[in-house]
């Protein structure tokens, strides 16, 4: 397990935590007026499990399609690099959700966060080693108190973007922007979160995807990717450097592949509609 790896399951713990100790804080009372909830009819207790259901389907197709280049023969991204990514996404989003639930406590709108109910506040702890323990995963289910911003779409519009961007299907791309959606409405349906929690997670992540993905180096094609995985010792790679530079002045551009157009520019892996159209203006120039 890599160092960053290793760091982000640390946070995902003192995420955890904080999620837990906020629940010591959290006070139920009347549910806040919203918007959502007036649009939206009421999914009931028995209907919860269709947004969870949905989530669990973009966790699992997004994990599956990160992890294809290990089966399948046409290798387009690197997985190693992406979940690096995603994790900085994650980590960045999270620490702004655990700083922004705790500036402010709202009554939980839940159905285990109302008043009457006994999972609504938590007993003082015995000890310290109960706060760390954090009750999982019952403490994580039925938590109370971290609401702003919504946690699930914060993966959800993490996963979304990534394949936006790495992914090669047009119609996947469109498809999964529109799970989104359903997601964020089935969330305020199920109440378990304001409409609030769900439109600032909206343009919370997308921010934090768009500034740190500037900062990260693009990632490298690939469909290229023999030379970069075999380094050239530093003798072949002053004479490559030598016969590169004498093709150059000779009016050669080289190896013929160096001709082929890349199927990843500037880090976006090109969907397979658009594919065609290069190769097809590519042979007409020739």
């Amino acid at each position: 397990m890599s160092k960053k790896s290793q760091a982000y399951f640390c946070l995902q713990y003192v995420h955890g935590l904080a999620a837990r100790g906020v629940h010591y804080l959290h006070q139920p009372g009347p549910l806040l007026q919203d918007v959502g909830f007036f649009l939206l009819s009421e999914l009931g207790q028995d209907k919860a499990y269709i947004s969870e259901t949905l989530f669990t389907v973009i966790f699992i197709s997004f994990i599956l399609w990160s992890f294809h280049p290990f089966i399948l023969k046409g290798k387009k991204i690197y997985t190693v690099l992406v979940w690096c990514r995603v994790l900085a996404f994650l980590v960045a989003s999270q620490i702004l959700r655990i700083i922004t639930f705790y500036s402010t406590q709202l009554p939980g709108p839940n159905y285990h966060c109302r008043e009457g109910s006994k999972l609504a506040r938590l007993p003082h702890p015995d000890g310290v080693l109960e706060v760390l323990l954090i009750n999982f995963p019952r403490g994580i289910v039925y938590g109370c108190g971290d609401l702003i911003f919504s946690s699930h779409m914060i993966f959800t519009l993490v996963f979304v973007r990534t394949y936006q961007k790495y992914g090669m299907r047009r119609w996947i791309k469109q498809f999964i922007w529109f799970l989104a959606v359903v997601q964020s409405f089935l969330i305020v349906a199920s109440r378990k979160h304001y409409t609030v929690d769900v439109v600032v997670a909206w343009y919370t992540v997308n921010l934090v995807v768009f500034f740190i993905d500037k900062k990260l180096p693009e990632m490298p094609d690939r469909t290229g990717a023999t030379s970069l995985l075999l380094p050239l010792n530093i003798k072949d790679k002053d004479s490559r450097t030598k016969e590169d530079n004498h093709k150059l002045l000779n009016g050669n551009s080289g190896d013929p592949a160096d001709r082929r157009l890349r199927t990843q520019l500037n880090g976006k892996t090109l969907e397979d509609g658009n594919t065609g159209h290069l190769d097809a203006a590519m042979n007409g120039s020739v």
